[in-house]
């Protein structure tokens, strides 16, 4: 189990960085978190925002330098890449306005000087939206983006030492062109996900790059690889960090289907367990971040930090730390009385919303069960032909609920259930739709007949006297219509918090 726990101003000293997205922060050395540039109202930023983890400290280094054009550093920009080595910061690209550039940039950390570099080889072009990584300490790879008239699908290695740039020459099936993407390297590999790609679809695949490592003296080549477990959905502008044998897949957009041409935000955490070589739910506990995508998530030990990010609307400056069991930080939810009050209020806005959400629908079906009262007409649970299986017993759930983290099947379907308090009925995949309308009728039956089975009427027409649960005697999924999903997903949330 994972915490996530809002982190305040009165958790740090010195200034806070102010709200941006399309930013980077990188980790330099092991102790402090480097955040450059974004975006917030339409503003480019070209600030250096440093948090010391030693000391708990944010501060604004004055930096230094002198570029080709005389200014100390990188132009304001957002959307570029940000590569770490030592104790260096690498820049590469992005845009300011609607001009995407190519210039190429370095922060010596330890002295917070800014050199403009010449590099040469083979150049890669202008671009925003590309995603970069570090091939051991010494050089830097990276892949795609959009240069402002096309979806690129080029990979360019660049050696930090001699600054030249190499484009590899790949053979064999490619990726489609893509931005919006996060490129990693595990091990030998470097790992490419999601993005938006040549005509603006979101694509949720998942590639390996083999043959950046010299040493190895690989042809390289891209495999497209589809793993077991919970796989995310398709998204861009998402996170994805390395973090002892897992990869954290946070946040990101995505689009709402068939149905609907809006954006869909994520604030999803899904693991890439690069053991068992497959994609699962992490359970967390505590309020979650809102939703929202071109952010950043930094690895500091166990500990994972969240800042900024953009949902459509609104552009983020807070702060959060997702932290493991019995850390420190957890226990903050417990200390802190006015994060508490935050929870119960929280909780009981979204009590609010989903009786809101069912008020039509409980005048309808309450309509019906005074008349059935009225007229002494009531349908018997032994008639009705519903058999609730254990979720034990219950494959496709138990099927569904491996993509999830526990220690047991209790574990990894209480993680399930998580999941399903969280969603959103635009964002529930049909698949999931079986196994949701069985755990529904399973909670219904186990809540009132853990009443003594008194109040068997009560439970097939609703909660006493005010709510019908409307879907209780439906036997199969597939008898469900769209618009019953955001109904049913509202119940089920009403009780599980109940």
């Amino acid at each position: 189990m994972h915490y996530w726990v809002q982190a305040s101003s009165s958790d740090f000293s010195g200034p806070l960085p102010q709200p941006r997205s399309g930013h980077s922060a990188v980790v330099v050395g092991k102790s402090k978190v480097v955040v450059f540039g974004g975006l917030i109202d339409k503003k480019f930023l070209s600030d250096v925002v440093v948090y010391d983890m030693e000391n708990k400290q944010w501060f604004q280094p004055e930096c230094s330098g002198s570029g080709s054009d005389g200014q100390v550093g990188p132009s304001p920009r957002a959307f570029h890449v940000a590569v770490s080595i030592d104790c260096h910061m690498f820049i590469f690209g992005g845009r300011s306005g609607s001009k995407r550039m190519g210039d190429f940039w370095v922060l010596d950390t330890d002295i917070w000087q800014w050199s403009e570099l010449t590099s040469f080889g083979d150049l890669p072009s202008p671009r925003d939206f590309a995603a970069a990584a570090s091939i051991g300490n010494r050089k830097i790879v990276m892949y795609g983006g959009w240069d402002g008239k096309k979806w690129l699908s080029d990979v360019y290695v660049l050696d930090t030492i001699s600054l030249e740039w190499m484009e590899l020459s790949v053979t064999g099936a490619l990726p489609p062109p893509r931005c919006g993407h996060t490129a990693t390297m595990v091990e030998k590999r470097l790992l490419i996900y999601g993005g938006r790609g040549g005509g603006g679809p979101i694509m949720g695949d998942l590639w390996a790059l083999k043959g950046v490592i010299e040493e190895e003296i690989e042809t390289p080549g891209w495999t497209q690889l589809k793993l077991p477990g919970q796989a995310p959905s398709p998204r861009c502008g998402h996170t994805i960090t390395s973090g002892g044998h897992y990869l954290l897949l946070f946040g990101g957009h995505g689009t709402g289907g068939w149905l609907s041409r809006y954006d869909i935000y994520y604030n999803d955490c899904i693991v890439l367990d690069r053991v068992s070589a497959q994609w699962k739910r992490l359970p967390t506990s505590g309020d979650p971040p809102l939703a929202r995508a071109y952010h950043t998530i930094t690895c500091i030990g166990s500990r994972y930090l969240l800042f900024g990010g953009f949902d459509g609307k609104s552009t983020f400056g807070d702060i959060w730390w997702l932290v493991p069991e019995g850390d420190p930080i957890a226990k903050w939810l417990a200390a802190s009385p006015q994060k508490s009050l935050h929870e119960n209020k929280h909780l009981s806005m979204a009590k609010d919303g989903v009786q809101s959400a069912l008020k039509e629908s409980q005048r309808e079906e309450y309509a019906v069960s005074e008349l059935q009262r009225r007229l002494e007409v009531s349908v018997s649970l032994s008639n009705s032909g519903l058999q609730i299986v254990d979720e034990l017993e219950d494959g496709e759930l138990l099927e569904l609920a491996s993509g999830f983290m526990g220690d047991n099947n209790e574990q990894k379907i209480q993680a399930l259930r998580n999941h399903w308090r969280k969603s959103i009925p635009r964002s529930t995949p049909l698949k999931e739709l079986g196994p949701l309308l069985r755990d529904y009728q399973r909670l219904i039956t186990r809540r009132f007949l853990a009443k003594g089975g008194a109040d068997l009427h009560s439970m097939e027409s609703g909660f006493p006297g005010k709510y019908a649960h409307r879907f209780y005697h439906i036997k199969n999924a597939s008898q469900l219509r769209m618009d019953d999903i955001p109904s049913l997903l509202a119940e089920y949330k009403q009780l599980s918090s109940d």
